[in-house]
């Protein structure tokens, strides 16, 4: 009877032991596929979005991508799957230990993101900001919206498409964001002499569709009178035509929002919205792999890089049929 339990010991010890060395030998042979795999590119660069499955950083990435592709970059995408600023702290920390030789990254807050980015430049890896700036860190180049100049022109789209006294509702994206906040700071400086227009509440929405429409809601439920929205980042448009089409149909407010998503173009055509400020968020991505591989290779880019930014009406729409594919056409 012994003798079995020792043969069977034995026996569950080498089936142990072809287990350990199959998966460990399986495990080694990927990492050297993914090892050689990145000495074939010139640089190794990472993207870190504000969140990994946002339609707005997803056309960023493809940016990012054809241009990596186009001057043989290994380049990964990696961000919180929402919106969390301890989550963004964390990814950002942990792309530095991985000795990457650049990093594209908002500039968030200044308080969490300022030291971190001055401790991969000072371990020799270069740092762009994307969409948010972070001047007083380290970073070697900003390519985006002007932020406050954004805020600015939806404040004058405002005042140029109404009449009359307007009380206006604010859905911001993040609070604590400075892109989001120079946003409003435009948009409040643009119209500060209009007496006519006041902002009666400020929601935030958390960057999320279902935050927008939260944030709507409650803005509607303190201020009944409301006859305006400005929403801040890509998502609070969509959810503010959403509510105002399902609980206050009767209710036609002005609305001016961020950014030329599919389903926000649509609702721009069916006149949902009335205004949409437009960025380039493709062009943010392609760009910031030229800054990278310009800095890397020792040259010295411009430290701040605007990409356009303006206000598209259905009128604007029109005039720029034939820009998108099918898949993304507001037909």
């Amino acid at each position: 009877m012994k003798n079995r339990i020792y043969l069977m010991i034995i026996l569950l010890f080498f089936v142990s032991l072809f287990f350990v060395v199959y998966y460990g030998k399986e495990t080694f042979l990927v990492n050297k596929t993914v090892n050689k795999e990145q000495k074939e590119y010139t640089y190794h660069f990472v993207l870190i979005p504000e969140e990994e499955d946002n339609e707005y950083w997803r056309t960023v990435e493809k940016g990012a991508r054809d241009a990596a592709k186009k001057y043989r970059v290994y380049l990964e995408y990696i961000g919180p799957s929402r919106a969390n600023m301890e989550e963004h702290v964390q990814v950002l920390d942990k792309v530095i230990a991985g000795k990457v030789d650049g990093i594209m990254v908002q500039g968030i807050a200044d308080v969490q993101f300022t030291p971190l980015i001055n401790k991969a430049i000072n371990k020799g890896i270069s740092v762009v900001t994307v969409d948010t700036d972070l001047p007083e860190s380290e970073r070697e180049a900003y390519i985006g919206t002007d932020n406050y100049l954004a805020g600015y022109i939806a404040g004058k789209a405002l005042i140029e498409d109404t009449i009359g006294p307007q009380q206006v509702g604010v859905v911001i994206g993040r609070k604590d964001a400075e892109h989001q906040q120079l946003r409003v700071d435009g948009f409040k400086d643009a119209i500060e002499e209009e007496e006519r227009i006041e902002i009666v509440g400020i929601k935030e929405s958390k960057i999320s569709k279902t935050g927008a429409v939260q944030a709507t809601y409650d803005l509607l439920k303190e201020n009944p009178d409301i006859t305006a929205f400005y929403g801040t980042s890509a998502l609070d448009g969509i959810g503010i035509s959403q509510v105002i089409r399902t609980l206050k149909p009767n209710l036609d407010p002005y609305i001016i929002a961020f950014d030329t998503l599919p389903e926000t173009l649509k609702l721009l055509k069916k006149g949902e919205i009335d205004a949409l400020v437009v960025q380039h968020p493709y062009e943010m991505g392609y760009r910031s792999v030229e800054t990278l591989i310009h800095i890397k290779e020792g040259n010295h880019p411009e430290k701040l890089q605007y990409t356009e930014t303006g206000i598209w009406r259905i009128e604007d729409l029109i005039q720029q049929k034939g820009t998108y594919s099918n898949e993304d056409d507001p037909e």
